[in-house]
This record gives structure tokens, sequence and C-alpha cells, in this order.
């Protein structure tokens, strides 16, 4: 499985972005079986958690976004989006998806080292 972020780029605070995960050698049917995560990372700090969303399509977000990014997916095109309302200056940072395999009873990860799998990094600039 490959992950590929894209989406990102400059937006003025107030503003939106909307993020995509897309997924590439893989299944439909297997996709679905992976929670995916949204982390970011801005210049000299530790890479955060922010977002994820369950195969069963339940969601979890850090505090700090919790209102105003959503975190979706749409299986059949193997893609998992953040949309990124009433951004910040302090939201950026470069932002990655990950996922991992996932049984339905189990609960979404928010720590990055439970993540098996990673895209790269896709920019995210928002200007106060």
């Amino acid at each position: 499985v490959q992950l590929q972020a894209s989406g990102g780029g400059l937006v003025q605070a107030g503003g939106s972005l909307r993020l995509s995960c897309a997924a590439s050698a893989v299944s439909g049917g297997t996709f679905s079986r992976y929670a995916v995560g949204w982390f970011r990372q801005a210049p000299g700090k530790e890479r955060e958690f922010v977002a994820a969303i369950h195969r069963i399509g339940t969601t979890k977000y850090t505090e700090f976004v919790e209102g105003r990014f959503t975190v979706s997916r749409d299986n059949a095109k193997k893609t998992v989006y953040l949309q990124m309302d009433r951004l910040k200056s302090e939201d950026t940072a470069v932002y990655y998806c990950a996922a991992h395999d996932i049984i339905l009873t189990a609960p979404v990860r928010t720590g990055s080292r439970e993540y098996q799998l990673w895209g790269q990094g896709t920019l995210v600039t928002v200007s106060s």
C-alpha cells in the first residue's frame, strides 16, 4: 500500500483547504480495513496527531482542531480527506497521512509510532 497526500498550499487565516490522502497498490476492499490518520509537523516541533478515521467511520480529533477540521473517507476512491476550515496561523505545518490495519472493535490510534504506512507530506501555510 502506498499513500499520497496532496492539497496543501498557502491560505489566509480564516480560510479553508482540503487535503487528500490517496492509496494505491491496494484494492478498495483492503483499504477499507485500514484506519487512516493525519499528523502534522511544524518547524522545530515534533510530529503531532491531528485526526483519524476508523474503518467503521468513527473519527477522532485533537482538541486543537476539533470543530474546525473534518476527516472523511471514500473507500471506493481509496481516499481519505481532511477538510480544514477556519484555519489559523498555528495550523501551519507539513501534514502527513498514515494508515494502520485495525479490527472492528479496536480504537483508532493516535500515536505516530502505531501507524505502519506513511505518505509523504504536503505543506500547509496559513498567513495571518
